[in-house]
């Protein structure tokens, strides 16, 4: 069945999500402010669930439409095929917004929707009651200027729920969000990551499964996946194929830090739930302490003159206190001023900073960013900092670890 696809996302994800689906084989229909529409079938709904990193779910566009009275609303619903979907038992909800439209009301909007609905089944079905007991349909009315999209939802709890945080620790950040900003780093499996304040864990965890190409959702439940629609052997056959895609082979060097026992162990947890603890080291330590003194990672010797060195074209991807989170100012200046030190003694190295400190190019890097970022830490707006490091000197890079 030929279908248009919404992957939803928060605002600034679009970029990242848009590039994951193209990456899937899917064409992009249309990119706008938190979706990416895109066309597909009953496939591309299950390999969308367990292949987006950065999206926070996946819709089935069921219709669009102008409704500026109730009646329009409801003579549109109803002539959707619901049946195509909703079987008799079927357990479904209507949801609604509405923003500058002459439906205002979502109350009404919503049990207008239904009722189209029921009374399209009524007819497929020849059934006068509904008992709603199957699986759950959860559909969508979103009105904007008298602009009606209806959509169904195939998820379920949100992408971000991959299913292997068990433990964590204040203000985490949301796993789509920390997918994108690796994502946005252009990181590879083959260079050196650090996260200077890994919290809980989540981005260096949500690198792992990048750098071995692990489906993200391969582990949990999806909506859809109890929908007579789709058959379950789309989901085996699709599962199968994500497992026998990850790489098992390429060495990772991902390191992740943080002050906080607790938050280490925390980290640690989750990394074995998510299956690449091997892949992370974790230390309790002050990251600030060590980036003064140029070590951040195991150093190299160098092949020409022997001696120790801080390997080349290394990343710092970091979410570090502030705000509500800020804690200690004085640890905090002294991990800024540790990773000014570091990156002014190891030019080849990058480093990705999410913050709402609109200081920090001033106080911490004393230069402006090489690219700013407009993102959203749950509600709060913060904006994502990128400095590149220099190319590495390929022919002065013969290393060998200590």
């Amino acid at each position: 069945m030929k279908l248009e696809l919404i992957a939803a996302t928060t605002f600034g994800l679009e970029a990242p999500a848009r590039r994951e689906i193209e990456k899937l084989g899917y064409r992009i229909i249309r990119s706008e402010d938190g979706k990416i529409t895109f066309s597909g079938d009953e496939r591309a709904i299950v390999r969308a669930n367990l292949w987006l990193r950065c999206a926070d779910r996946v819709q089935i566009k069921m219709a669009e439409f102008e409704a500026l009275e109730f009646e329009d609303l409801f003579q549109q619903v109803k002539a959707i095929p619901w049946e195509q979907w909703i079987p008799p038992e079927g357990k479904f909800i209507v949801n609604g917004s509405s923003v500058k439209s002459k439906l205002s009301s979502v109350p009404a909007c919503q049990s207008v929707s239904e009722k189209a609905i029921i009374e399209k089944l009524k007819e497929t079905y020849a059934i006068d009651h509904f008992e709603k007991s199957g699986a759950l349909y959860d559909i969508k009315i979103t009105i904007l200027k008298d602009r009606v999209t209806v959509t169904l939802d195939t998820t379920g709890p949100s992408l971000h729920k991959r299913g292997y945080r068990t433990s964590a620790v204040v203000a985490p950040i949301k796993e789509t969000l920390a997918a994108a900003m690796i994502e946005l780093s252009f990181w590879r499996a083959d260079r050196i990551m650090v996260d200077t304040c890994c919290g809980s864990g989540t981005l260096p965890i949500e690198a792992a499964m990048i750098g071995r190409n692990m489906a993200p959702g391969v582990s949990r439940h999806f909506a859809s996946e109890d929908w007579e629609a789709i058959p379950e052997e789309l989901w085996k056959e699709e599962r199968k194929k994500a497992f026998e895609a990850v790489d098992w082979e390429t060495p990772l060097k991902i390191y992740a830090y943080d002050i906080d026992k607790k938050a280490i162990e925390a980290a640690a947890e989750n990394a074995t739930e998510a299956g690449v603890i091997d892949d992370i080291v974790f230390r309790q330590c002050d990251s600030g302490q060590l980036c003064k003194r140029n070590e951040l990672v195991p150093f190299c010797i160098d092949a020409e003159t022997g001696c120790k060195r801080e390997p080349e074209g290394g990343i710092i991807i970091t979410n570090p206190p502030y705000g509500e989170r800020i804690g200690d100012r004085t640890s905090i200046d002294n991990l800024y001023g540790g990773i000014r030190k570091f990156l002014s003694e190891n030019p080849t190295w990058s480093c990705f900073a999410i913050t709402a400190d609109k200081s920090i190019e001033e106080k911490v890097f004393k230069r402006p960013a090489d690219r700013r970022r407009k993102l959203f830490n749950g509600r709060l707006e913060v904006c994502y900092y990128q400095y590149h490091g220099q190319k590495p000197d390929k022919s002065k890079n013969a290393l060998k670890a200590e």
